[in-house]
């Protein structure tokens, strides 16, 4: 009998951020197995900001992460399903940081609200690996995240979960400004990032500014 005892994997069931199941093949279901699948992850992550997507292999992925080729596979297909994998748990980490600001503003401070969604995307790019070169997906394929949904439009949707939580509006009258505004912000980061590899800032500011409008025009200031 194994001495590592049973564990709730890191990957929820599906929901709003999490929308299908897991690519995984099986889910480690013990605590050593849970943290070598993390491993896998974490080494994918340091691989796509090293080589990329294109160049990325399964056994450079596993040779990073400590563990064999066969280790890797018995729990991932091929390279699309740990990135697939790893732009599930990015997505689910943005989320959280989401929510979590949520939790600390009042409703009437929304400029703040906005501010928050993006600088917290701003720091993703920025400081954790990987995740520069897929963000929630795009890269790799329009609809990494959910074959039935657009990558941007699982996370609008997370997001519009997120804030019929914390604001007097129904789903019906957020869905559709939230999905507008991050395709707004998509390619307006986008184009910041292209300008300039940290982020251009005037860019940064317009597109604040241009969200913030937007959608104090549909919910109010």
């Amino acid at each position: 009998m194994s001495d590592n005892p049973t564990v709730t994997p890191p990957y929820p069931p599906a929901d709003a951020a999490n929308p299908e199941p897991t690519p995984l093949r099986r889910r480690p279901v013990q605590r050593r197995s849970a943290k070598r699948v993390e491993r896998m992850l974490d080494a994918g992550a340091e691989l796509l900001d090293e080589v990329g997507y294109e160049s990325l292999t399964t056994t450079m992925i596993a040779k990073r992460a400590g563990v064999a080729v066969g280790s890797l596979y018995q729990f991932f297909p091929d390279k699309r399903a740990v990135v697939q994998a790893l732009t599930q748990r990015n997505l689910e980490r943005f989320v959280a940081a989401v929510n979590d600001r949520l939790n600390s503003l009042g409703p009437e401070h929304w400029w703040d609200v906005v501010d928050s969604l993006l600088d917290i995307y701003l720091r993703m790019h920025r400081e954790v690996p990987g995740f520069s070169q897929v963000h929630f997906g795009d890269a790799v394929d329009l609809r990494l995240l959910d074959d039935r949904r657009t990558n941007n439009r699982v996370v609008s949707d997370a997001l519009a979960d997120l804030l019929t939580r914390h604001i007097a509006l129904s789903a019906e009258e957020v869905a559709l400004p939230i999905s507008i505004a991050v395709e707004a912000a998509d390619g307006l980061l986008t184009l910041a990032f292209r300008v300039d590899p940290q982020g251009a800032p005037d860019v940064i500011a317009e597109t604040k500014t241009l969200i913030k409008g937007y959608l104090a025009s549909k919910f109010g200031e």
